[in-house]
């Protein structure tokens, strides 16, 4: 397993030009544990009866190679082992690994979209995209992985079709919580085709019955713009909207 990088407090984004990923497995949380971690989770299940315990990937560490080279541990885990966090000194708990896109419109600003009350983060302000999932049928983790899962979450939650080759690793971003998310930036769209895309989107989900992930969209430019959504936002957020301002 790779020594964890020395993390100052805050969000980092990190310059990554070539990016391995190497499975490792997961910690054994003590029995403990475990009973806290039952405890827990059912508490947040019947507070929000959507979640579920699917499979989910966690990160295990990060280290340097090289400069902007970035080598990241990852081991298999499921939704509910992600409640660790809440145990108090809880040992074996792994942060979370997850996609993100920046999808900019003519004027440069950046879509975001907010998470709908049945969701795991309800009100939350984020960019489009969602946790990592293991491969299947034996495929690897890899960069074109992380692509393909940034290019569904995408048309999932926005309605807008991007190829997975059209997105291009823009940073990586670790929050102060140890979460690790990697940045895709989209082709520029007219916001015009973005609200489109997303009003059929919403349009098609009521049809089946089905509520939006994203409740709401909008887009962002600026410290002030981020600020003015109300309610609360991702933590990579400001920081994300200044780089790419800048």
């Amino acid at each position: 397993m790779t020594e964890p990088l020395l993390r100052p407090p805050g969000v980092e984004l990190l310059d990554v030009h070539q990016l391995r990923l190497v499975e490792t497995p997961a910690p054994t949380p003590s029995p403990e544990e475990l009973r806290a971690l039952n405890r827990v989770w059912d508490e947040a299940v019947r507070a929000n009866p959507n979640l579920f315990d699917g499979p989910v990937v966690a990160c295990a560490g990060l280290d340097w190679e090289e400069p902007h080279s970035l080598v990241v541990d990852w081991a298999r885990t499921t939704y509910r082992f992600r409640a660790l966090h809440r145990v108090p000194g809880a040992t074996s708990w792994l942060p979370s690994l997850f996609v993100g896109v920046l999808q900019p419109a003519d004027d440069a600003r950046l879509l975001v979209g907010r998470m709908a009350p049945w969701t795991a983060s309800p009100g939350r302000w984020q960019l489009p995209g969602g946790s990592m999932e293991p491969p299947e049928d034996h495929r690897p983790l890899d960069l074109a992985a992380l692509r393909r899962h940034a290019a569904r979450e995408l048309v999932e939650e926005t309605g807008i079709v991007t190829p997975p080759e059209d997105l291009a690793l823009w940073q990586v971003t670790r929050g102060g919580n140890g979460n690790v998310g990697f940045l895709f930036r989209a082709p520029s769209l007219p916001a015009s085709a973005v609200r489109e895309r997303y009003a059929a989107l919403v349009s098609a989900e009521t049809a089946l019955g089905r509520a939006p992930e994203l409740d709401r969209i909008a887009f962002v430019g600026s410290h002030a713009e981020v600020t003015g959504l109300g309610g609360p936002h991702a933590d990579y957020l400001e920081p994300v909207v200044r780089r790419h301002a800048a």
